[in-house]
């Protein structure tokens, strides 16, 4: 579910208590800020049109990590945050507060397909109900820059439980909707659930791109902004419902047939040696 809220090189930097990633577009400039570390990995993200300064925060489900950092980068001038879901956190009722319809204090629910500008960046809110009916997920570009915060509805080599919906509606949101965005779009989860999801694809797919992340998975802590729509196409099983390799694995041949049948391995998934 989204909470939408309208600040180079890579590098490492620390802000407070949290080494955040940053990731250099052209003009939007895209901060991960870890929640939860250690238990259930959230990310909220600050996004800024470098030219007004003007930002939005996305899923800042953890107020007590995320507003010290809000607070301080509005009190050194470096944002001028008009968006945002923390209005108590932040004390200005004055911010808009986009989300799903039910989100507490929402002002304004996107359609599928409408967009909104911050500065020079183009939001479009993207439907994808399934994990929660009002999930929404925001593609934005920046000239030719592009990147798609995709909540609890596609992480990094998984996707998020049926919750609230089915196997037909998340295979609409995965493999029609998000998709047919650019296959270049890169891809920012609400969670970092990477190694996990690696471990359930390697058995039921023994294709190089999922190796290739389960080393990089292996690796590395942080996978958010590393992998585009275009790889997510290649290493998640969960958008593979129409190969053969996985059709044969899930005893299924219909896609949404083959999308339950993974989200039910999924679920019961163990680890090789797994004790749980």
């Amino acid at each position: 579910m989204y909470r939408l809220a309208t600040s180079r090189p890579f590098l490492r930097q620390k802000i407070g208590f949290l080494s955040s990633a940053l990731v250099a577009t052209r003009a939007m400039h895209i901060q991960s800020i870890p929640m939860w570390e250690g238990s259930s990995n959230n990310y909220a993200y600050l996004v800024v049109d470098d030219k007004s300064k003007d930002a939005v925060i996305v899923d800042p489900a953890n107020p007590p990590e995320v507003a010290p950092i809000l607070k301080d980068a509005i009190k050194a001038g470096k944002i001028n945050l008009t968006a945002i879901k923390l209005l108590t956190e932040l004390d200005n009722p004055k911010l808009d507060i986009i989300g799903g319809k039910d989100c507490d204090g929402v002002t304004k629910t996107p359609g599928h397909g409408e967009t909104f500008k911050l500065g020079d960046i183009t939001f479009k809110g993207v439907h994808t109900p399934c994990h929660t009916q009002d999930s929404i997920c925001f593609f934005v570009e920046d000239g030719k820059d592009k990147a798609v915060f995709t909540g609890d509805t596609l992480f990094i080599g998984g996707c998020g439980r049926f919750f609230e919906g089915n196997a037909e509606e998340m295979h609409e949101a995965l493999n029609k909707r998000l998709a047919a965005l650019p296959d270049d779009t890169v891809v920012y989860p609400g969670h970092e659930y990477t190694k996990a999801n690696v471990k359930f694809a390697a058995s039921v797919s023994q294709r190089d791109a999922v190796q290739k992340l389960h080393s990089f998975a292996e690796n590395n802590k942080v996978t958010t902004g590393k992998f585009t729509i275009g790889d997510e196409k290649e290493h998640n099983v969960f958008m593979r419902v129409e190969d053969p390799e996985i059709q044969k694995q899930t005893g299924e041949t219909e896609p949404v047939a083959v999308m339950a049948k993974l989200r039910e391995m999924k679920n019961n998934f163990k680890e090789p040696n797994s004790k749980i």
